[in-house]
């Protein structure tokens, strides 16, 4: 149990089959409490609430207590999660939902814990039910067409902030994916968001960008710093980067790299959070005097995977020395600690979760970019764990499962989280060029169409979904290359300004040369950048 439960005064249990087992021999509910290490709402809950002695006492002997850290269980975040961290979540023995709420002040607490208590002597297991998203049923399939896009496309100017920027119109999330979607379709748009989220989400003493604003005006910050946002952001200004050449976008992502290598880094691999505290309050000159916040260094699959990639990105447009070292490291950890075969550990550890889909997507797209920034080897561990992936998780819907079909709770039950699915769909897009294969093209296809019937009903926040439909659909720009990974052209084929090509090195040809490939096939060869950018422009 985390040394974050201390201050509490309940007992509790670790996620597993024992606990609800226990539940059902003592004939009480479960309450979950599924925790982040990096939320101070968290921590002010333990301190607040769970340490008072009547809540403890009450929770004790009228429940069986369950502490989850969300992030080394995020099978279980998905099923529980309220809205919020904490979520404190009731269900019964078998795993399903009797009632749930976030945050909690002792006396609200004690309500709650009444009305469950009450409600589970009424009616027992028949309280409980499981979410619409766990019943199983098939996903809103359709064909893949170019109307996903389109679709989608639409949503981000019906959803803009025309005012301020950013998407929505109360608490104001970077939303990177969004951001990379727009950069291609609204421009403006992207670039407009990116400023507002480097003048008011960015830590200009420490560096790194906080988690999100609560005002739509970007106002009122939640001060946390989480990799996987900060890895995103990094991805999204390297691609402003690329199409605007403006440093207003290079320097904030070097100062993710700086705060992330400077910070996060924990040896081998980077750490997953640093948690929020009053340090970030504190002015600049104040700070050298007061603690950090805690990092949880624990290195996860996914993340590191996605920060590989993000680093990889910035250093084929920059050729920045520190992105590559940090990059090629993550990536070799990734190798030797979490991928075996086809399958990818969640962290290193005795309880860490395998065969998750977002770690699996995440390697795959990692290595595939490997391959296309440094060459070498790296599409052989992109290949071994896409194919493992294909063949355990893709069901006959066309749609990937988050995981084993097994566990404590609902686990056991399927859930096809889209946001995933598109991350591997277009990983397998990638993995197509650089393999010439035709089962990952297929396999994406599949991918994106289990969701297609649903694409005019989607929101912004799944704008990764319609990148990787519009790559599945309209042929994204492919260039292979001749030569060697890192020559004058390779290089070349990689500054083209379009994030979401595919740049194909060691291609075979005559060296020195290098072509695109269209609908038609190959176009003819050049021998020299300007040449490459004249032919990119004139079948673009």
């Amino acid at each position: 149990m985390s040394e974050a439960a201390d201050p509490t005064r309940v007992a509790w249990r670790d996620w597993g089959q024992a606990a609800f087992d226990e539940a059902r021999e003592r004939d009480v509910p479960v309450l979950v409490a599924l925790v982040a290490s990096w939320s101070d709402w968290c921590r002010q809950m333990d301190e607040r609430t769970y340490a008072e002695p009547r809540v403890a006492a009450n929770v004790n002997d009228d429940f069986v207590p369950v502490r989850v850290d969300a992030d080394r269980h995020p099978r279980v975040r998905e099923r529980y999660n309220m809205g919020g961290f904490p979520s404190t979540v009731f269900v019964t023995p078998s795993g399903d939902h009797v009632a749930g709420a976030t945050f909690l002040e002792p006396e609200g607490f004690r309500q709650v814990l009444e009305r469950v208590r009450e409600t589970w002597d009424e009616r027992g297991e028949d309280a409980g039910s499981v979410p619409r998203a766990l019943r199983g049923g098939e996903p809103p399939a359709a064909a893949v067409s170019p109307d996903v896009e389109r679709l989608l496309a639409g949503q981000l100017a019906e959803q803009y902030d025309e005012e301020y920027a950013g998407w929505g119109e109360s608490e104001k999330f970077p939303l990177p994916e969004t951001v990379a979607f727009a950069l291609k379709r609204e421009r403006d748009q992207a670039l407009r968001t990116l400023d507002a989220v480097r003048r008011n989400l960015a830590d200009d003493v420490d560096g790194g960008f906080f988690r999100f604003a609560h005002g739509r005006d970007w106002s009122d910050v939640q001060r946390e710093k989480v990799l996987a946002e900060n890895a995103s952001l990094l991805r999204a200004f390297a691609s402003a980067y690329l199409h605007t050449g403006s440093e207003d976008y290079r320097e904030p992502a070097e100062r993710v790299i700086e705060y992330a290598t400077g910070t996060l880094w924990a040896g081998e691999a980077f750490g997953g959070s640093q948690a929020a505290g009053e340090y970030f309050d504190a002015p600049a000159g104040e700070r050298a005097s007061q603690s950090e916040p805690p990092v949880d260094e624990t290195a996860y699959a996914d993340v590191n995977a996605l920060t590989a990639d993000a680093l990889l990105r910035f250093a084929a447009y920059t050729d920045d020395e520190t992105a590559t070292r940090y990059a090629e490291r993550t990536l070799a950890y990734l190798e030797d600690a979490l991928v075996d075969g086809g399958d990818v550990r969640h962290f290193d550890g005795e309880d860490a979760p395998g065969g998750l889909l977002a770690d699996r997507a995440r390697v795959v797209r990692a290595f595939a970019t490997a391959a296309q920034v440094l060459g070498g080897e790296y599409v052989e561990t992109a290949r071994a764990v896409a194919d493992a992936a294909i063949d355990d998780l893709q069901d006959a819907t066309g749609a990937f499962r988050d995981g084993p079909p097994e566990g404590a709770g609902l686990l056991d039950e399927p859930l096809r989280p889209i946001d995933d699915a598109a991350v591997m769909a277009d990983a397998l897009v990638d993995l197509h060029y650089l393999t010439g294969e035709p089962r990952y093209h297929d396999a994406a296809a599949d991918a994106v169409g289990a969701f297609a019937g649903a694409a005019d009903r989607m929101g912004v926040q799944v704008a990764a979904y319609g990148t990787a439909a519009a790559r599945v659909v309209g042929d994204p720009l492919v260039v292979e290359v001749a030569d060697e990974a890192g020559s004058d052209l390779h290089r070349a084929a990689l500054r083209l300004a379009d994030h979401e090509k595919v740049v194909v090195p060691e291609a075979d040809g005559d060296s020195g040369t290098a072509w695109v490939l269209t609908a038609d096939g190959a176009t003819e060869a050049v021998d020299s950048p300007q040449a490459l950018a004249d032919l990119v422009a004139r079948t673009q």
